[in-house]
């Protein structure tokens, strides 16, 4: 990868934050941690690895992306904005009445979402129906991108959909699940630990790898590695934190979904500063 397309990434990443937590100011509240933890995923995604096209959004051409855990909603729109798919000022709509922008993705709503999701587990089964349409119908340059995350996988349902994407061998299915340790209520390990997802995925007939989570370029070189496996599953397992990238938000012991008042507000203004500087600076 060329240090120009390094960059790019980079800048997005940045772009992505200082977006969605202005928006989430704004908002006064969010699923901020798990939107956090997936920036670097959807950069690697938007500018280097999905085909798609913010102005035909259902082009019959395009690859699919499956938000699971669709709480993290609040980037992906961040991202939808940056690439043109609406204008900016949508995003200070959110989870308001009669929004576009609601917290969970509606496929209806806004543009550039291809399915609705919100109840965890239910994106992996969709994902897999996606997967085996394209395949069906002799569409093998389509990929569909599964973003699920670790508290997520306490869902029978993913398990279900895993097992079904690697008996049908579909290759064209992308899974990504998003490791940051903690969900709605705590840590994974406290609540259902996990064990090894990288060897549970291998053990569901995946080929399986674990990736740095805030490393654009390391993620988006995992994606192809994957597209290049032709006849079996693959997953990709994100090492992240959740609320990475600012290291307030990263620290806060209850952050899926952050009250702003004073203190946030505070923080909240110097991490878009400085992530302002890094971009102006081009670092």
């Amino acid at each position: 990868m060329n240090e120009t397309k390094r960059q790019e990434m980079k800048a997005f990443s940045r772009q992505i934050r200082i977006e969605l937590l202005k928006m989430l100011k704004w908002r006064r509240y969010g699923h901020l941690g798990g939107a956090m933890s997936i920036v670097e995923l959807l950069s690697a995604l938007y500018k280097d690895q999905l085909k798609h096209d913010s102005g035909d959004p259902k082009n019959d051409g395009r690859d699919y992306l499956v938000l699971s855990k669709g709480h993290s909603a609040a980037s992906l729109y961040c991202a939808l904005m940056l690439e043109g798919y609406f204008e900016r000022d949508m995003l200070y709509t959110m989870n308001e009445g009669g929004t576009s922008l609601p917290s969970h993705p509606d496929r209806l709503k806004t543009p550039g979402i291809d399915v609705t999701t919100g109840s965890l587990g239910q994106g992996t089964s969709i994902a897999a129906g996606i997967g085996m349409a394209l395949k069906m119908q002799g569409r093998r340059q389509q990929y569909v991108y599964l973003v699920a995350g670790d508290g997520e996988l306490n869902e029978g349902q993913c398990w279900e959909a895993f097992q079904f994407i690697a008996h049908y061998r579909l290759d064209n299915v992308i899974v990504i699940i998003d490791e940051n340790k903690k969900q709605l209520d705590g840590y994974t390990e406290e609540i259902i630990a996990p064990q090894d997802i990288v060897k549970k995925m291998q053990a569901f007939g995946f080929t399986a790898d674990r990736v740095c989570g805030n490393d654009e370029e390391k993620i988006s070189l995992a994606i192809s590695a994957c597209k290049k496996r032709k006849g079996q599953a693959s997953c990709i397992v994100l090492d992240a934190v959740k609320g990475q990238g600012v290291d307030f938000f990263a620290k806060m012991q209850d952050n899926h979904s952050v009250k702003f008042n004073e203190t946030v507000d505070s923080e909240a203004d110097k991490a878009i500063s400085e992530l302002e500087r890094q971009l102006a600076e081009g670092r």
